[in-house]
């Protein structure tokens, strides 16, 4: 088998980071991989992909140049010799279905997102049997996308793309008399829910020690720093893209997901990972994750009042939180652990094997 991976971009972030873990199963099944990126972005995906050992190629290109990416991926796939597809978000499953079509060769495609612009909807729906099989990322995923795209469970499998590593690094415990390490991990986007979270702040009641530090970079940064700055906050803070997520988690004592949408959320399951408790957003896999009261909280998305009830119930007892990140631990060691990514990786290449 000589898969072709199509990718939207090699942008740093949740998406790309379960791809070396997903092509490590795939590889050591027999497969053969190599990376298609429709456009570049930031970039900050490469160092990841070179470090798997991954064959990546990025067209240079846009992401609105949509005749134009399936003319290089249409041209790519054939030069490459490719027998199967494998595709990932919209874009990248839109453009290596009409390849697919074009070239007669099977096309497997990833769903990740919770929420799907109308448009993007409407078109994944029309062509949904285009894709021999459809893969759902997440409990949550693989309902919507039955019920979203009309895919029959005969053609769809869920695969949870965390895969969790017993090895990784735990969190360092709360001290008496440190100000605990508030932290999160995503795109400054609307979606991510971080203005709602600086709302919860700003009720947090100030006499408790503690500081929150939102890891990444996008769009909304400006608007969130003015917020901050209007509500008088001095303990939030934008450091940045984070090069080392692992060492960010291990700094902290609680981590917070406010999204407003999600599928699976990579960060807050490498958090459990890192022994931290994590305070989310009900929505996605997270409260199918976190069990309340016992790993974290899990919270209504857009109240800024129940999550800041959820940080102040915490906060206040700061000496709970490693026994409650020790449970988050365990819960996703056991929920997502290696034996289990791996046995459902292999019967989707099984599956695949057979088209």
């Amino acid at each position: 088998m000589r898969i072709a991976y199509i990718i939207n971009s090699v942008e740093g972030g949740g998406a790309a980071s379960p791809v070396p873990a997903v092509t490590d199963v795939l590889r050591r099944a027999g497969a053969d991989i190599k990376i298609f990126a429709l456009t570049r972005r930031d970039g900050r995906a490469l160092p990841l992909f070179e470090a798997a050992g991954l064959d990546v190629i990025v067209r240079p290109g846009g992401d609105k140049d949509h005749v134009a990416a399936w003319r290089w991926l249409d041209a790519e796939i054939r030069a490459w010799g490719a027998t199967h597809l494998w595709t990932s978000l919209t874009r990248a499953t839109l453009l290596g279905q009409l390849v697919g079509l074009r070239r007669h060769l099977p096309v497997t495609s990833w769903q990740h997102a919770a929420f799907l612009k109308p448009a993007n909807r409407r078109l994944l729906r029309i062509g949904q049997r285009l894709s021999r099989l459809w893969i759902g990322d997440s409990e949550a995923v693989t309902r919507l996308t039955a019920e979203r795209l009309g895919v029959g469970p005969d053609r769809l499998i869920q695969w949870p793309i965390f895969r969790a590593d017993a090895e990784a690094p735990q969190a360092t415990r709360w001290q008496a008399g440190e100000a605990v390490r508030i932290g999160s991990l995503g795109r400054l986007h609307p979606v991510k829910g971080y203005h709602v979270l600086i709302e919860a702040m700003r009720r947090i009641d100030p006499a408790i020690r503690c500081e929150l530090h939102i890891h990444g970079e996008g769009a909304q940064r400006d608007a969130l720093e003015t917020q901050v700055r209007d509500a008088g906050l001095h303990n939030v803070y934008f450091p940045g893209y984070v090069q080392n997520p692992q060492a960010f988690l291990t700094s902290l004592h609680l981590y917070v997901q406010p999204s407003l949408s999600e599928g699976l959320c990579i960060a807050a399951h490498e958090a459990m990972q890192s022994a931290l408790p994590v305070i989310a957003s009900a929505v996605g896999e997270l409260p199918h994750s976190i069990q309340d009261g016992v790993s974290g909280w899990t919270v209504p998305p857009g109240d800024p009042d129940a999550l800041a009830g959820a940080l102040q119930k915490l906060l206040e007892q700061p000496e709970t939180l490693a026994g409650m990140g020790a449970s988050a631990r365990e819960q996703v060691l056991d929920r997502f652990g290696p034996d289990r990514f791996e046995a459902t990786g292999r019967a989707i290449i099984d599956r695949m094997k057979a088209f």
